[in-house]
């Protein structure tokens, strides 16, 4: 079966651990906003790119494992897709686990296919996770933010608290298996912010989840590096 062998630095309380993390399965849920309003704002973003609205929220898209990445750089096809910064959680020993992504997706076939827009893209990931029961309790302190990155310039695209999107517990229990919690081997991203200046592409992109109650941060940045598209000649 296949799936993505990821090295990530397990962050406690207790200490620091480096270790291989097999993720079996990747999920992407989306329209999970817990504020209607503003799951509405980026319902909208989407429709002005040609994405048509869901028709019932949240969704959960099944993406190839293979497609994480903890690298600095991806490619992806032309020059339309953009990423979104996102929580995720991790089911590792029995024990759930927080961390942060980019739910990367070109955006001229999301018109076409969410499903596949997502599954063209690779899904960067930092490489640190936090154990959930040492945030639960503040949960809603956390933050995230993401960066757009061009010619120099690091211009703040996505911020808000983690509470914008639905619970963590609520999330897992939605998934069409109905866990108790999220299995070991499985990495769930779960929704995004809407980006400040409407949805648009950059040659960098940086991350971030803040606990500010811990005084810790977990981050990531990524280029994306540009592949030529080779069109048929005319007949």
């Amino acid at each position: 079966m296949s799936g993505a062998n990821l090295t990530f630095t397990l962050d406690t309380a207790t200490g620091r651990t480096r270790r291989p993390v097999a993720i079996s399965t990747l999920v992407v849920a989306g329209w999970t906003g817990r504020d209607k309003a503003a799951m509405e704002k980026h319902i909208v973003e989407l429709e002005a790119l040609g994405v048509p609205r869901p028709a019932s929220t949240p969704l959960y898209y099944r993406i190839a494992a293979s497609r994480l990445s903890t690298d600095d750089a991806i490619e992806a096809m032309g020059g339309e897709s953009s990423g979104e910064v996102e929580f995720i959680l991790v089911g590792l020993d029995g024990k759930l686990w927080v961390g942060t992504g980019s739910d990367h997706t070109d955006r001229k076939a999301e018109t076409i296919g969410i499903t596949m827009s997502k599954q063209m893209c690779e899904k960067p990931v930092a490489a640190t996770l936090w154990p959930m029961d040492e945030v639960a309790g503040h949960w809603g302190k956390l933050v995230l933010r993401s960066w757009r990155v061009e010619n120099g310039a690091r211009t703040l695209y996505q911020e808000g608290p983690v509470t914008t999107m639905q619970d963590p517990l609520a999330l897992i229990a939605g998934l069409p298996e109905s866990p108790k919690t999220l299995p070991d081997g499985w990495l769930m991203f779960c929704g995004t912010l809407a980006a400040k200046g409407g949805i648009r592409p950059a040659p960098r992109f940086e991350f971030a989840l803040e606990d500010p109650v811990r005084g810790r941060t977990i981050s990531h940045g990524y280029d994306i590096v540009s592949l030529p598209i080779a069109e048929n000649p005319a007949a």
